[in-house]
Protein backbone atom coordinates (compact mmCIF):
# COMPACT_ATOMS: atom_id res chain seq x y z
CA UNK A 1 0.00 0.00 0.00
CA UNK A 2 1.08 3.48 -0.91
CA UNK A 3 1.82 5.69 1.93
CA UNK A 4 1.86 9.82 0.98
CA UNK A 5 3.87 12.01 2.51
CA UNK A 6 3.10 14.57 4.53
CA UNK A 7 5.05 17.27 3.58
CA UNK A 8 5.54 17.00 -0.49
CA UNK A 9 9.40 18.21 -0.27
CA UNK A 10 10.37 14.90 1.88
CA UNK A 11 11.49 12.17 -0.02
CA UNK A 12 12.14 8.80 0.54
CA UNK A 13 15.78 8.24 2.11
CA UNK A 14 17.56 6.76 -1.07
CA UNK A 15 15.53 8.07 -3.66
CA UNK A 16 17.25 10.83 -4.38
CA UNK A 17 16.61 12.18 -8.09
CA UNK A 18 19.05 13.45 -10.74
CA UNK A 19 18.69 16.73 -12.66
CA UNK A 20 17.24 14.96 -15.97
CA UNK A 21 14.19 13.78 -13.54
CA UNK A 22 14.39 17.19 -11.41
CA UNK A 23 13.98 19.47 -15.02
CA UNK A 24 11.14 17.06 -16.15
CA UNK A 25 9.06 16.98 -12.63
CA UNK A 26 6.11 19.45 -11.06
CA UNK A 27 8.53 21.11 -9.57
CA UNK A 28 10.60 22.28 -12.33
CA UNK A 29 7.86 23.63 -14.25
CA UNK A 30 6.72 25.59 -10.90
CA UNK A 31 10.25 27.31 -10.70
CA UNK A 32 10.49 28.00 -14.64
CA UNK A 33 6.82 29.77 -14.35
CA UNK A 34 8.18 31.78 -11.21
CA UNK A 35 11.48 32.63 -13.02
CA UNK A 36 9.09 33.71 -16.28
CA UNK A 37 7.38 36.16 -13.93
CA UNK A 38 10.37 37.41 -11.81
CA UNK A 39 11.84 38.69 -15.67
CA UNK A 40 8.54 39.37 -17.38
CA UNK A 41 8.48 41.86 -13.83
CA UNK A 42 11.91 43.17 -14.47
CA UNK A 43 11.41 44.05 -17.81
CA UNK A 44 8.20 46.10 -17.27
CA UNK A 45 9.72 47.69 -13.99
CA UNK A 46 13.01 48.85 -16.75
CA UNK A 47 10.18 50.10 -19.60
CA UNK A 48 8.51 51.84 -16.83
CA UNK A 49 11.28 53.74 -15.61
CA UNK A 50 12.66 54.51 -19.51
CA UNK A 51 9.59 56.08 -19.83
CA UNK A 52 9.72 58.48 -17.21
CA UNK A 53 13.04 59.57 -18.16
CA UNK A 54 11.98 59.69 -21.85
CA UNK A 55 9.11 61.72 -20.73
CA UNK A 56 11.40 64.11 -18.75
CA UNK A 57 13.72 64.30 -21.94
CA UNK A 58 11.12 65.47 -23.91
CA UNK A 59 10.41 62.38 -26.24
CA UNK A 60 6.55 61.64 -26.10
CA UNK A 61 6.48 59.15 -28.48
CA UNK A 62 8.98 56.98 -26.81
CA UNK A 63 7.15 57.37 -23.44
CA UNK A 64 4.24 56.64 -24.79
CA UNK A 65 5.45 53.30 -26.27
CA UNK A 66 7.64 52.22 -23.68
CA UNK A 67 4.67 52.91 -20.91
CA UNK A 68 2.21 50.65 -23.42
CA UNK A 69 5.26 47.68 -23.28
CA UNK A 70 5.52 48.08 -19.31
CA UNK A 71 1.63 47.66 -19.67
CA UNK A 72 1.99 44.53 -21.56
CA UNK A 73 4.16 43.37 -19.93
CA UNK A 74 2.88 43.54 -16.87
CA UNK A 75 -0.38 42.39 -18.14
CA UNK A 76 1.51 39.01 -19.78
CA UNK A 77 2.39 38.15 -16.37
CA UNK A 78 -0.58 38.80 -14.44
CA UNK A 79 -2.74 36.43 -16.69
CA UNK A 80 0.03 33.82 -17.77
CA UNK A 81 2.23 33.01 -14.80
CA UNK A 82 -0.03 34.26 -11.74
CA UNK A 83 -2.92 32.07 -12.08
CA UNK A 84 -0.51 29.10 -12.31
CA UNK A 85 1.36 29.82 -9.25
CA UNK A 86 -1.39 30.62 -7.22
CA UNK A 87 -3.50 27.31 -8.04
CA UNK A 88 -0.61 25.53 -6.80
CA UNK A 89 -0.40 27.12 -3.51
CA UNK A 90 -3.72 26.95 -3.07
CA UNK A 91 -3.87 23.16 -3.91
CA UNK A 92 -0.56 22.92 -1.74
CA UNK A 93 -1.92 24.93 1.19
CA UNK A 94 -5.72 22.11 0.77
CA UNK A 95 -3.93 19.19 0.44
CA UNK A 96 -1.57 20.75 3.78
CA UNK A 97 -4.65 21.29 5.37
CA UNK A 98 -4.39 22.62 9.54
CA UNK A 99 -7.22 21.81 12.15
CA UNK A 100 -6.90 23.37 14.98
CA UNK A 101 -8.59 22.98 18.43
CA UNK A 102 -8.05 24.47 21.99
CA UNK A 103 -7.30 22.30 24.53
CA UNK A 104 -8.56 23.11 28.05
CA UNK A 105 -5.10 24.24 29.33
CA UNK A 106 -5.02 26.65 26.26
CA UNK A 107 -8.20 28.08 27.31
CA UNK A 108 -7.22 28.62 30.63
CA UNK A 109 -3.70 30.04 29.70
CA UNK A 110 -5.08 32.35 27.25
CA UNK A 111 -7.52 33.46 30.17
CA UNK A 112 -4.43 34.12 32.29
CA UNK A 113 -2.90 35.98 29.64
CA UNK A 114 -5.52 38.29 29.30
CA UNK A 115 -5.88 39.11 32.76
CA UNK A 116 -2.10 39.82 33.14
CA UNK A 117 -2.30 42.17 29.90
CA UNK A 118 -5.10 43.68 31.43
CA UNK A 119 -3.24 44.30 34.94
CA UNK A 120 -0.17 45.64 32.43
CA UNK A 121 -2.54 47.64 31.13
CA UNK A 122 -3.81 49.43 33.90
CA UNK A 123 -1.45 49.52 36.22
CA UNK A 124 1.62 50.35 33.34
CA UNK A 125 4.60 47.75 35.22
CA UNK A 126 7.12 47.08 32.79
CA UNK A 127 7.12 43.97 34.46
CA UNK A 128 3.73 42.62 33.83
CA UNK A 129 4.31 43.64 30.10
CA UNK A 130 7.83 41.63 30.43
CA UNK A 131 5.70 38.38 31.35
CA UNK A 132 2.45 38.93 29.19
CA UNK A 133 5.30 39.11 26.07
CA UNK A 134 6.46 36.10 27.02
CA UNK A 135 3.42 34.08 27.36
CA UNK A 136 2.43 35.61 23.82
CA UNK A 137 5.38 33.96 22.38
CA UNK A 138 4.87 31.23 23.93
CA UNK A 139 1.53 31.13 22.26
CA UNK A 140 3.52 31.85 18.85
CA UNK A 141 6.47 29.02 19.63
CA UNK A 142 4.16 26.67 20.63
CA UNK A 143 2.15 26.70 16.73
CA UNK A 144 5.46 26.62 15.19
CA UNK A 145 7.02 23.98 16.75
CA UNK A 146 3.63 21.81 16.43
CA UNK A 147 4.07 22.65 12.99
CA UNK A 148 7.77 21.14 12.90
CA UNK A 149 6.66 18.10 14.53
CA UNK A 150 4.23 17.62 11.49
CA UNK A 151 6.44 18.03 8.77
CA UNK A 152 8.08 15.08 6.93
CA UNK A 153 5.99 12.48 8.25
CA UNK A 154 4.73 9.83 6.30
CA UNK A 155 1.77 7.57 6.97
CA UNK A 156 1.00 3.83 6.46
CA UNK A 157 -2.42 2.28 7.41
CA UNK A 158 -1.90 -2.20 6.83
CA UNK A 159 -5.12 -3.83 7.28
CA UNK A 160 -5.95 -7.51 7.51
CA UNK A 161 -7.34 -9.21 4.79
CA UNK A 162 -10.05 -10.91 5.91
CA UNK A 163 -12.29 -9.58 8.85
CA UNK A 164 -15.38 -11.18 10.58
CA UNK A 165 -18.37 -9.14 12.42
CA UNK A 166 -18.19 -9.83 16.30
CA UNK A 167 -14.54 -10.75 15.72
CA UNK A 168 -11.27 -9.04 16.89
CA UNK A 169 -9.04 -8.25 13.79
CA UNK A 170 -5.77 -6.62 14.25
CA UNK A 171 -4.40 -3.90 11.97
CA UNK A 172 -1.09 -1.75 11.50
CA UNK A 173 -0.57 1.68 11.23
CA UNK A 174 3.08 2.89 10.61
CA UNK A 175 4.96 6.42 10.62
CA UNK A 176 7.99 7.23 9.52
CA UNK A 177 9.98 10.61 10.25
CA UNK A 178 11.43 10.97 7.15
CA UNK A 179 13.73 14.10 8.17
CA UNK A 180 17.35 13.33 9.17
CA UNK A 181 18.28 15.83 11.84
CA UNK A 182 14.61 16.74 13.78
CA UNK A 183 12.55 13.69 15.83
CA UNK A 184 8.64 14.05 16.58
CA UNK A 185 7.39 14.03 19.84
CA UNK A 186 3.85 13.28 20.92
CA UNK A 187 2.24 12.28 17.65
CA UNK A 188 -0.86 10.78 17.19
CA UNK A 189 -3.04 8.94 14.35
CA UNK A 190 -6.61 9.70 14.20
CA UNK A 191 -9.36 9.11 12.06
CA UNK A 192 -10.53 11.98 9.95
CA UNK A 193 -13.19 14.16 11.43
CA UNK A 194 -16.65 13.36 10.56
CA UNK A 195 -20.17 14.80 11.51
CA UNK A 196 -22.01 12.35 13.18
CA UNK A 197 -25.05 14.36 14.53
CA UNK A 198 -27.72 14.20 12.40
CA UNK A 199 -28.47 17.54 10.72
CA UNK A 200 -31.32 19.25 8.80
CA UNK A 201 -31.07 20.60 5.66
CA UNK A 202 -32.90 22.05 2.33
CA UNK A 203 -33.55 19.69 -0.50
CA UNK A 204 -35.13 20.39 -3.64
CA UNK A 205 -37.53 17.13 -4.52
CA UNK A 206 -39.52 16.18 -7.68
CA UNK A 207 -43.34 16.66 -7.26
CA UNK A 208 -46.89 17.37 -9.36
CA UNK A 209 -48.77 20.63 -9.59
CA UNK A 210 -51.89 19.78 -10.24
CA UNK A 211 -55.40 22.14 -10.51
CA UNK A 212 -57.85 21.81 -9.34
CA UNK A 213 -56.24 20.57 -5.75
CA UNK A 214 -59.77 18.88 -4.46
CA UNK A 215 -60.32 15.92 -7.52
CA UNK A 216 -58.75 12.95 -8.57
CA UNK A 217 -56.40 12.65 -10.97
CA UNK A 218 -58.02 11.43 -13.86
CA UNK A 219 -60.49 14.44 -13.28
CA UNK A 220 -57.64 17.39 -13.07
CA UNK A 221 -56.84 19.81 -15.49
CA UNK A 222 -53.29 20.66 -15.25
CA UNK A 223 -50.52 17.80 -14.55
CA UNK A 224 -47.38 19.31 -14.95
CA UNK A 225 -43.87 18.55 -13.00
CA UNK A 226 -42.52 20.59 -10.64
CA UNK A 227 -40.42 20.50 -7.85
CA UNK A 228 -40.77 21.92 -3.76
CA UNK A 229 -38.05 22.10 -1.10
CA UNK A 230 -38.06 20.42 2.28
CA UNK A 231 -35.90 20.55 5.07
CA UNK A 232 -34.76 16.87 5.47
CA UNK A 233 -32.79 15.16 7.99
CA UNK A 234 -29.52 14.24 7.32
CA UNK A 235 -27.78 11.43 8.87
CA UNK A 236 -24.12 11.73 9.59
CA UNK A 237 -20.92 10.28 8.26
CA UNK A 238 -21.29 6.67 8.27
CA UNK A 239 -18.32 4.96 10.70
CA UNK A 240 -14.71 4.86 9.76
CA UNK A 241 -12.67 1.86 10.17
CA UNK A 242 -11.14 2.56 13.19
CA UNK A 243 -12.12 4.97 16.39
CA UNK A 244 -9.99 6.41 19.12
CA UNK A 245 -5.85 6.73 18.29
CA UNK A 246 -2.50 5.73 18.00
CA UNK A 247 -0.07 7.90 19.74
CA UNK A 248 3.68 7.57 19.47
CA UNK A 249 5.89 9.23 22.25
CA UNK A 250 8.73 9.41 20.35
CA UNK A 251 9.74 9.36 16.42
CA UNK A 252 13.49 9.70 15.91
CA UNK A 253 14.82 11.03 12.68
CA UNK A 254 14.96 8.48 9.31
CA UNK A 255 13.49 5.83 11.72
CA UNK A 256 9.57 4.15 11.09
CA UNK A 257 8.12 2.97 13.63
CA UNK A 258 4.66 0.55 13.82
CA UNK A 259 2.02 0.15 16.32
CA UNK A 260 -0.94 -2.47 15.83
CA UNK A 261 -4.49 -1.26 16.03
CA UNK A 262 -7.22 -3.50 17.19
CA UNK A 263 -10.43 -3.41 14.86
CA UNK A 264 -13.75 -4.84 15.87
CA UNK A 265 -16.80 -4.27 13.12
CA UNK A 266 -20.47 -5.38 14.84
CA UNK A 267 -21.71 -5.60 11.45
CA UNK A 268 -20.94 -7.07 7.89
CA UNK A 269 -20.58 -4.39 5.00
CA UNK A 270 -18.27 -2.42 3.27
CA UNK A 271 -16.19 0.22 5.44
CA UNK A 272 -14.24 2.96 3.93
CA UNK A 273 -11.82 5.73 5.11
CA UNK A 274 -10.79 8.63 2.65
CA UNK A 275 -8.46 10.20 5.10
CA UNK A 276 -6.46 9.98 8.27
CA UNK A 277 -4.77 12.72 10.72
CA UNK A 278 -1.73 13.08 12.36
CA UNK A 279 -1.97 15.26 15.74
CA UNK A 280 -0.18 16.55 18.39
CA UNK A 281 0.09 18.66 21.08
CA UNK A 282 3.68 19.29 21.74
CA UNK A 283 5.23 21.19 23.35
CA UNK A 284 3.07 22.91 25.58
CA UNK A 285 -0.87 21.41 25.09
CA UNK A 286 -2.07 24.53 24.13
CA UNK A 287 -3.63 23.65 20.59
CA UNK A 288 -4.41 20.50 19.14
CA UNK A 289 -2.78 20.86 15.51
CA UNK A 290 -3.73 18.03 13.22
CA UNK A 291 -2.24 17.61 9.46
CA UNK A 292 -4.93 16.01 7.43
CA UNK A 293 -3.62 13.13 5.05
CA UNK A 294 -5.43 11.67 1.94
CA UNK A 295 -5.37 8.25 2.44
CA UNK A 296 -7.55 6.14 0.95
CA UNK A 297 -8.42 2.86 2.57
CA UNK A 298 -10.97 0.12 2.01
CA UNK A 299 -11.82 -2.97 4.23
CA UNK A 300 -14.53 -5.63 3.43
CA UNK A 301 -16.25 -7.45 6.68
CA UNK A 302 -17.71 -10.84 5.96
CA UNK A 303 -20.78 -11.80 8.45
CA UNK A 304 -19.87 -13.80 11.64
CA UNK A 305 -19.64 -17.31 11.43
CA UNK A 306 -19.82 -18.11 14.49
CA UNK A 307 -22.73 -21.19 14.78
CA UNK A 308 -26.21 -19.56 15.46
CA UNK A 309 -28.95 -21.78 17.33
CA UNK A 310 -30.44 -22.62 13.87
CA UNK A 311 -27.32 -24.19 12.69
CA UNK A 312 -27.18 -26.53 15.59
CA UNK A 313 -30.88 -27.79 15.00
CA UNK A 314 -29.83 -28.28 10.89
CA UNK A 315 -26.20 -29.66 10.83
CA UNK A 316 -28.01 -33.28 11.96
CA UNK A 317 -30.48 -32.99 9.46
CA UNK A 318 -28.66 -32.07 6.58
CA UNK A 319 -25.81 -34.68 7.49
CA UNK A 320 -28.19 -37.47 7.36
CA UNK A 321 -30.27 -36.23 4.27
CA UNK A 322 -26.64 -35.38 2.56
CA UNK A 323 -25.24 -39.52 3.46
CA UNK A 324 -28.41 -40.99 2.12
CA UNK A 325 -28.27 -38.79 -1.15
CA UNK A 326 -24.87 -39.87 -1.47
CA UNK A 327 -24.42 -43.33 -0.12
CA UNK A 328 -22.69 -45.85 -2.87
CA UNK A 329 -19.93 -47.89 -3.06
CA UNK A 330 -16.98 -45.95 -1.74
CA UNK A 331 -14.92 -47.20 1.43
CA UNK A 332 -16.79 -44.75 3.90
CA UNK A 333 -18.88 -47.14 5.53
CA UNK A 334 -22.46 -45.80 5.40
CA UNK A 335 -24.59 -48.74 7.12
CA UNK A 336 -25.52 -52.17 7.32
CA UNK A 337 -28.37 -53.63 5.97
CA UNK A 338 -30.81 -56.34 4.29
CA UNK A 339 -29.19 -58.31 1.56
CA UNK A 340 -30.85 -57.70 -2.18
CA UNK A 341 -30.65 -59.71 -5.18
CA UNK A 342 -28.30 -56.91 -6.79
CA UNK A 343 -25.94 -56.97 -3.87
CA UNK A 344 -22.74 -57.79 -4.99
CA UNK A 345 -21.21 -61.11 -2.52
CA UNK A 346 -18.13 -59.38 -1.60
CA UNK A 347 -20.22 -56.86 0.48
CA UNK A 348 -21.76 -59.97 2.43
CA UNK A 349 -20.70 -58.51 6.12
CA UNK A 350 -20.47 -62.11 7.79
CA UNK A 351 -20.30 -61.61 11.21
CA UNK A 352 -23.26 -59.18 10.99
CA UNK A 353 -25.04 -62.01 9.24
CA UNK A 354 -24.07 -64.91 11.91
CA UNK A 355 -24.95 -62.88 14.73
CA UNK A 356 -28.72 -62.09 13.05
CA UNK A 357 -28.85 -64.93 11.19
CA UNK A 358 -29.94 -63.37 7.76
CA UNK A 359 -27.45 -61.99 5.15
CA UNK A 360 -26.29 -58.62 5.54
CA UNK A 361 -24.85 -56.37 3.28
CA UNK A 362 -21.87 -53.15 3.95
CA UNK A 363 -23.34 -50.16 2.38
CA UNK A 364 -20.54 -47.32 1.56
CA UNK A 365 -21.14 -43.92 0.99
CA UNK A 366 -19.38 -42.76 -2.63
CA UNK A 367 -16.26 -40.56 -1.93
CA UNK A 368 -15.89 -39.15 -5.36
CA UNK A 369 -19.44 -37.90 -5.00
CA UNK A 370 -19.41 -35.73 -1.95
CA UNK A 371 -20.57 -32.64 -3.80
CA UNK A 372 -22.41 -29.83 -1.91
CA UNK A 373 -24.01 -26.50 -3.13
CA UNK A 374 -24.61 -23.72 -0.41
CA UNK A 375 -27.42 -21.59 -2.32
CA UNK A 376 -28.43 -18.36 -0.95
CA UNK A 377 -31.33 -17.32 -2.79
CA UNK A 378 -31.84 -13.53 -2.71
CA UNK A 379 -35.41 -12.46 -1.49
CA UNK A 380 -36.89 -9.19 -3.03
CA UNK A 381 -36.54 -6.14 -0.56
CA UNK A 382 -39.52 -6.24 2.04
CA UNK A 383 -40.23 -9.76 1.61
CA UNK A 384 -38.88 -10.77 5.08
CA UNK A 385 -37.78 -7.95 8.01
CA UNK A 386 -34.21 -6.63 8.18
CA UNK A 387 -33.20 -8.99 11.11
CA UNK A 388 -34.57 -11.75 9.58
CA UNK A 389 -32.43 -10.96 6.31
CA UNK A 390 -29.89 -10.66 8.47
CA UNK A 391 -30.16 -13.88 10.22
CA UNK A 392 -30.42 -15.34 6.84
CA UNK A 393 -26.70 -13.78 5.72
CA UNK A 394 -25.09 -15.23 8.71
CA UNK A 395 -26.77 -18.33 8.60
CA UNK A 396 -25.16 -18.80 5.01
CA UNK A 397 -21.87 -17.75 6.08
CA UNK A 398 -21.82 -20.01 9.14
CA UNK A 399 -23.13 -23.73 6.97
CA UNK A 400 -20.06 -22.30 4.51
CA UNK A 401 -17.98 -22.17 7.21
CA UNK A 402 -18.60 -25.06 8.78
CA UNK A 403 -18.93 -27.13 5.27
CA UNK A 404 -15.54 -25.67 3.44
CA UNK A 405 -13.86 -27.95 6.00
CA UNK A 406 -15.53 -31.60 5.56
CA UNK A 407 -14.33 -33.70 3.28
CA UNK A 408 -16.32 -33.17 0.28
CA UNK A 409 -16.24 -30.83 -2.68
CA UNK A 410 -18.15 -27.35 -1.65
CA UNK A 411 -19.43 -24.91 -3.74
CA UNK A 412 -21.79 -21.00 -2.95
CA UNK A 413 -24.38 -19.51 -5.06
CA UNK A 414 -25.87 -16.34 -4.49
CA UNK A 415 -28.58 -15.90 -6.81
CA UNK A 416 -27.30 -12.96 -9.29
CA UNK A 417 -23.94 -13.18 -8.31
CA UNK A 418 -22.75 -16.75 -10.60
CA UNK A 419 -21.26 -19.69 -9.00
CA UNK A 420 -18.06 -19.83 -6.93
CA UNK A 421 -15.66 -23.04 -5.24
CA UNK A 422 -14.04 -20.03 -3.37
CA UNK A 423 -14.82 -19.46 0.24
CA UNK A 424 -13.42 -16.20 0.47
CA UNK A 425 -15.31 -15.07 -2.79
CA UNK A 426 -19.11 -16.46 -1.15
CA UNK A 427 -17.93 -14.67 1.95
CA UNK A 428 -17.26 -11.35 0.67
CA UNK A 429 -20.68 -11.54 -1.50
CA UNK A 430 -22.36 -12.51 1.69
CA UNK A 431 -21.00 -9.22 3.24
CA UNK A 432 -22.19 -6.68 0.48
CA UNK A 433 -25.49 -8.47 -0.62
CA UNK A 434 -28.69 -6.71 -0.07
CA UNK A 435 -31.97 -7.85 -0.91
CA UNK A 436 -33.07 -7.63 -4.96
CA UNK A 437 -34.67 -4.59 -5.95
CA UNK A 438 -36.87 -4.60 -8.69
CA UNK A 439 -38.51 -1.90 -11.21
CA UNK A 440 -41.93 -1.73 -8.84
CA UNK A 441 -40.34 -1.21 -5.29
CA UNK A 442 -43.06 0.82 -4.55
CA UNK A 443 -45.62 -2.54 -4.19
CA UNK A 444 -45.07 -4.52 -1.26
CA UNK A 445 -44.49 -7.84 -2.53
CA UNK A 446 -46.74 -10.44 -1.47
CA UNK A 447 -45.17 -14.28 -0.63
CA UNK A 448 -46.70 -16.23 -3.47
CA UNK A 449 -45.35 -13.37 -5.97
CA UNK A 450 -42.39 -15.33 -8.23
CA UNK A 451 -39.63 -13.49 -7.71
CA UNK A 452 -36.49 -13.84 -10.54
CA UNK A 453 -36.29 -17.28 -11.27
CA UNK A 454 -32.36 -17.85 -10.48
CA UNK A 455 -32.67 -21.17 -9.15
CA UNK A 456 -33.61 -22.75 -12.18
CA UNK A 457 -30.27 -20.79 -13.74
CA UNK A 458 -28.82 -23.00 -11.43
CA UNK A 459 -29.92 -26.13 -11.95
CA UNK A 460 -30.42 -27.39 -8.97
CA UNK A 461 -31.28 -31.48 -9.16
CA UNK A 462 -29.23 -31.59 -12.73
CA UNK A 463 -25.87 -31.33 -11.36
CA UNK A 464 -25.12 -34.22 -9.10
CA UNK A 465 -24.42 -31.97 -6.07
CA UNK A 466 -26.50 -32.05 -3.06
CA UNK A 467 -27.91 -28.55 -1.91
CA UNK A 468 -29.05 -26.36 0.83
CA UNK A 469 -31.16 -23.90 0.11
CA UNK A 470 -31.89 -20.66 1.84
CA UNK A 471 -34.61 -19.19 0.18
CA UNK A 472 -38.08 -17.10 1.26
CA UNK A 473 -40.12 -19.26 -1.62
CA UNK A 474 -43.25 -21.10 -0.78
CA UNK A 475 -42.46 -24.46 0.02
CA UNK A 476 -45.56 -25.30 -2.41
CA UNK A 477 -43.64 -23.01 -5.53
CA UNK A 478 -40.65 -25.57 -5.67
CA UNK A 479 -40.86 -28.32 -8.27
CA UNK A 480 -40.50 -32.55 -6.42
CA UNK A 481 -37.74 -32.74 -8.06
CA UNK A 482 -35.41 -30.71 -5.88
CA UNK A 483 -36.83 -32.25 -2.66
CA UNK A 484 -35.03 -34.91 -3.69
CA UNK A 485 -31.46 -33.20 -4.04
CA UNK A 486 -31.94 -30.32 -1.67
CA UNK A 487 -32.49 -29.61 2.05
CA UNK A 488 -34.78 -26.02 2.35
CA UNK A 489 -34.00 -23.85 4.95
CA UNK A 490 -37.14 -21.44 4.35
CA UNK A 491 -36.57 -17.82 5.77
CA UNK A 492 -40.09 -16.18 7.36
CA UNK A 493 -41.23 -12.52 7.94
CA UNK A 494 -40.71 -12.74 11.52
CA UNK A 495 -38.49 -13.32 14.02
CA UNK A 496 -39.65 -16.99 15.50
CA UNK A 497 -38.18 -20.00 14.32
CA UNK A 498 -40.18 -23.32 14.33
CA UNK A 499 -39.38 -26.64 12.20
CA UNK A 500 -41.00 -28.29 9.43
CA UNK A 501 -41.64 -31.00 7.32
CA UNK A 502 -38.65 -33.64 6.43
CA UNK A 503 -36.14 -32.02 4.45
CA UNK A 504 -36.45 -28.50 5.28
CA UNK A 505 -36.23 -25.95 8.15
CA UNK A 506 -38.41 -22.59 8.77
CA UNK A 507 -35.85 -19.41 9.84
CA UNK A 508 -38.16 -16.61 10.76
Amino acid sequence: MGSPTINSVTADKGQGAGAPAWLQSATAEVWAKFLLALAGLALAFGAALFSTVSGEAGHLWASVILAAVALLMAAFVGLVTVPYLAQRVALERLRQTFHYEVTKAGVVYALVTLVIGFAAQNTGNNLLFIVVSAMLAAILVSGVVSGLVLRGLRLDVRLPDHVFAGRAAVGRIGLRNSRRLLPSFSVRVVPARKEKKVRKQWRWEPTTFVFPLNRPPQNQWVRLRDYRVRRVEVAGAPPGIFEGMVYFPYLPPQVELTADLELRFDRRGRYCESSFGVATRFPFAFLTKTRHVALQREILVYPPVEPPDELFEILPLVRGEWESFVRGRGSDLYRIREYLPEDSARHVDWKATAKSGSLKVREFSREDERKLCIVFDNPPAGLISDAAYERAVNLAASLAWHFSSQDAEVSFVVTGWGRSVELNEFLARLAVVEPNRGPHDDQPPRLGMPHEDALREIGLGKSGEYNIVLTARPSGSLPTSWWNCSYFVFLGPEGSTRGSKTGSKTVR
